[in-house]
């Protein structure tokens, strides 16, 4: 039996009345995973039951199993919650069979019918970045990545975006937990000197990657907010530096961010 079919028998209990009525643990379950995702920073066991106006011990029960799923993930030593790869992989298969995807692939084969190079688009995964949407290129010379593609996070242009967006607080605690391996001789591997970078990302607010993931390629990325102002993604460009330099491609930022909007109206 499966780890998601384990889930459902031990928190199976009768529904119970509260201030909206009765509602099945099944809806409670389904709250709380809604809240942690939605939440900027890990939630405290406390912190859910509040919101969610359930019992802590309930809250304990339903979090621990969660955990045990990898729907949720607890900070070490620490009651704190964040979604887990479990929540991540769900949440990207809706993304990708909803109807928005076919909006933004066609948004994105627009782009790169104008500027001639792989776009795409990119979301924050745990310490990794994931391919939403992509398009390639019609260059011979490209690299190539599949949908549904995950990245490292310290060395991508995108990754060090949602790093420099991120809040101080929780940005400060995955540094502390991420490996700044190198991918290439320009990876940043120092932990002062990626932050001093992400500094600068965040004031001009789109990330770059000069052959710091791979040998040979560039990158750009900017940010794709939701009508309310959340960081939901980013739109890339990658290319290879014989055909497009850094400095190239940073002349394309302003199509770039012309497709950050749409694909962020498409998510109303």
């Amino acid at each position: 039996m499966s780890r998601e079919m384990e889930l459902a028998e031990p928190l199976a209990e009768p529904t119970e009345r509260g201030s909206k009525g009765r509602r099945s643990v099944v809806f409670r379950v389904l709250d709380l995973i809604q809240l942690v995702a939605a939440s900027p920073q890990p939630m405290t066991l406390a912190e859910i039951g509040t919101q969610l106006k359930l019992p802590k011990p309930t809250v304990h029960r339903l979090c621990v199993r969660l955990e045990e799923s990898k729907y949720l993930t607890r900070e070490p030593g620490r009651y704190r919650y964040r979604v887990g790869p479990a929540t991540e992989r769900l949440a990207f298969n809706a993304i990708r069979r909803g109807s928005a995807s076919v909006q933004w692939r066609a948004i994105l084969e627009t782009l790169v019918d104008e500027i001639r190079e792989t776009c795409n688009f990119t979301a924050p995964a745990g310490n990794e970045v994931v391919y939403v949407e992509r398009v390639e290129s019609r260059w011979p010379l490209r690299i190539h990545l599949e949908t549904g593609s995950r990245v490292p996070i310290h060395c991508t242009a995108s990754g060090k975006l949602f790093l420099a967006m991120m809040e101080p607080e929780r940005r400060r605690r995955m540094l502390d937990t991420l490996n700044l391996s190198a991918m290439t001789e320009r990876t940043i591997t120092s932990r002062s000197r990626l932050e001093a970078e992400l500094a600068e990302i965040a004031q001009r607010g789109y990330g770059t990657d000069d052959e710091e993931f791979i040998v040979g390629l560039v990158a750009i990325a900017v940010p794709v907010t939701d009508p309310k102002g959340r960081l939901i993604g980013a739109v890339a460009l990658h290319a290879a530096k014989a055909r497009l330099d850094l400095a190239q491609a940073l002349e394309y930022l302003p199509r770039l961010r012309g497709a950050a909007l749409d694909i962020g109206r498409t998510l109303d």
